[in-house]
């Protein structure tokens, strides 16, 4: 095992290590105009406040009070009205976007102050403005400095069933060993020494090279599945020279003794692990397959796209009928938005016919056994009517949960639904979830969990109650035994670090954590970002991701919002954030419910009380107290 070591020997000088350093935002010109906003000014005095126009309405205001990430609005209502007038229907209308790769400049999801010297410019310099947004290179940002720094803790890749490795991983852990290249030398020739894992995230391991002991001093981050990480023994079969590093071979004079010694009996990746890895990797969704998605514009039907490109198992498609193939969506293979041709029809789910007589040539159906599969149901029996309630998760803003109205009853137990007060007169924002979606809730869920939900928009009788809702509306909600109740140990934990696709805008993956465990729900929050842009997702989505992900894939991933934007934005007023507040919150004013049991139609149960935040795995029924 230990014939490729080679005690080669080195006096050079050590390598001298870089500092980065971080970009420059221009100052603010002191003539910049002054605007008014709802009868108050707003200056410069510091050049960290930036003005935005609502994209709705038209109102000019603080750029930090503005809703969404983008801040393209002014509130809630006006992102919903915008979505009504079919201009831009759903989040799924911010899907589009160029291929990211490992080139690509960081879309700047960014602080105020990086996107202030475009403003300065005013209107007459709006395109230098949308390339200051992309001005911030991820090269900043380093998921091994970030977690050491802070002492965090990703998520395992064992919670990510849909991720490479994710259902072969194994044992791999700390103290692990690997041979790894060795970059304490000075060698013409590239050589390798063995080091062992003192900390994993994700796919990121932090190691530590044999001999060190406790010496962290050139302790190094990779990522695990990369192709420069090989088991013990890899060296020895490939005729690759092991070379102790330069720092400690003065340590020992026998140094293949010294591995016997430390090596016996240690664990390292399996012989096959490459392999494993190249496998896993392997997509069976090709470019030029044509599916059934999501209309972006109309949310309650669906269009055919070809699918343009695959990054890590993640779809670039394109409506077929765009002709400049400019009208695209991010989302990946598994996502319950995409299904084959002809499911539009065989459930009764409306669908766009195609201006294209005929497929193009390439172009073809992708075969119906490569789409994600839903639970069956049994229909015959008792079964979701439309017109029942519930609680469900906004597609609009996923950081709610919000009265729901089940609209119409499809075929294979798929159901649309549209949110109270918020329904387009013509339905077109209704959407279709199964009746085994997460994302789904029978009255009550959002109390007993210690969750807000979110009232229909215009509803005065505050504190919402179910129970005064349903008699008003005249309105029953729908069975409780009918609603998913199983719970994966799905292995999350709170403050766990993960990389996730922010669905607002599809197309960025982003540093993120999780903040809350319902069960089999997660509250991911975006870091450097407030709570208001936080998501509810279910914990088998695959929009999820470990720690590296994105590198091992080529992605691009999105930093946190940097360290000065989040002290230019703590260093403002309390009044400015007073503002900020009541801008966002005032539409959708969330309220704990008090529900009576009586208004579930007489059915006999019981909530479980106080399991909020627990860190819930394991199969169990999330709505019904288990009697011991």
């Amino acid at each position: 095992m230990f014939d490729g070591y080679d005690s080669c020997s080195e006096d050079t000088s050590s390598s001298s290590s870089s500092e980065e350093s971080e970009e420059e935002v221009a100052p603010l010109p002191s003539n910049l105009p002054i605007i008014k906003n709802n009868g108050q000014v707003y200056t410069y005095p510091d050049g960290k406040s930036g003005m935005a126009t609502c994209e709705m309405c038209g109102m000019v205001g603080v750029r930090d009070a503005f809703y969404s990430k983008t801040k393209r609005f002014c509130s809630v209502s006006c992102s919903r009205s915008y979505s009504s007038n079919s201009k831009k229907a759903s989040i799924l209308a911010r899907l589009q976007g160029k291929p990211p790769t490992k080139k690509a400049k960081v879309l700047q999801k960014q602080p105020l102050v990086a996107k202030l010297a475009a403003y300065a410019q005013y209107q007459a310099t709006l395109q230098n403005q949308a390339k200051t947004k992309a001005a911030v290179s991820m090269e900043g940002f380093s998921w091994g400095n970030y977690i050491n720094s802070n002492s965090f803790i990703a998520a395992p890749v064992t919670c990510f069933k849909h991720a490479p490795m994710g259902t072969c991983w194994g044992d791999i852990s700390e103290n692990v060993r690997v041979e790894v290249p060795n970059t304490d030398c000075s060698l013409p020739t590239k050589v390798f020494w063995i080091a062992g894992i003192v900390k994993l995230a994700g796919y990121n391991a932090l190691l530590r090279y044999e001999g060190f002991e406790n010496d962290s001093g050139l302790d190094f981050w990779c990522n695990i599945c990369g192709s420069d990480i090989h088991p013990v023994g890899w060296c020895a079969a490939s005729g690759k020279p092991l070379v102790p590093p330069r720092t400690i071979q003065h340590k020992y004079t026998n140094w293949k003794a010294f591995l016997v010694k430390r090596l016996t009996g240690a664990k390292t990746l399996p012989p096959d692990f490459s392999q494993k890895v190249s496998e896993s990797m392997q997509y069976p969704f090709k470019p030029c397959m044509r599916v059934e998605v999501v209309d972006k514009r109309h949310l309650c039907r669906t269009r055919v796209a070809v699918v343009e490109s695959v990054i890590g198992g993640r779809l670039r498609l394109v409506y077929e009928e765009s002709e400049d193939r400019t009208d695209d969506f991010w989302c990946h293979m598994h996502s319950p938005l995409i299904h084959h041709i002809g499911w539009s029809r065989s459930i009764g789910h409306r669908f766009k016919r195609s201006d294209i007589t005929k497929k193009q040539d390439g172009h073809f159906d992708t075969p119906p056994h490569l789409f994600a599969k839903v639970k069956e149901v049994d229909q015959s029996g008792e079964w979701f009517k439309e017109g029942m309630k519930l609680e469900a998760i906004d597609p609009l803003n996923l950081s709610t949960i919000c009265v729901a109205t089940i609209r119409k009853v499809l075929a294979d137990g798929f159901l649309m639904i549209g949110i109270d007060g918020s329904e387009a007169a013509d339905g077109s924002d209704w959407f279709c979830y199964h009746a085994t979606s997460p994302s789904i809730f029978p009255v009550g869920f959002c109390e007993i969990n210690m969750i807000e939900l979110t009232p229909p928009r215009g509803y005065t009788k505050l504190p919402f109650k179910w129970f005064d809702y349903l008699r008003e509306t005249g309105s029953i909600a729908a069975p409780v035994k009918l609603f998913n109740k199983d719970v994966p140990n799905h292995g999350f934990r709170v403050g766990m670090k993960l990389e996730a696709v922010d669905l607002m805008e599809p197309r960025l993956i982003c540093v993120a954590t999780v903040t809350r465990i319902i069960h089999r729900l997660l509250r991911i929050h975006f870091d450097g970002w407030e709570e208001e842009y936080d998501q509810w997702v279910d914990c088998e989505s695959p929009d999820l991701y470990p720690v590296g992900w994105c590198q091992l894939t080529g992605y691009q991933l999105q930093p946190p919002a940097s360290q000065s934007s989040r002290e230019s934005q703590s260093g403002s007023s309390k009044q400015k954030k007073k503002a900020k507040s009541q801008q966002y919150k005032g539409h959708k004013k969330m309220t704990t419910l008090q529900l009576k049991e009586e208004l579930i139609d007489g059915e006999d149960y019981n909530f479980l009380q106080g399991a909020s935040d627990q860190e819930s795995n394991g199969s169990a029924n999330f709505y019904i107290k288990q009697e011991p």
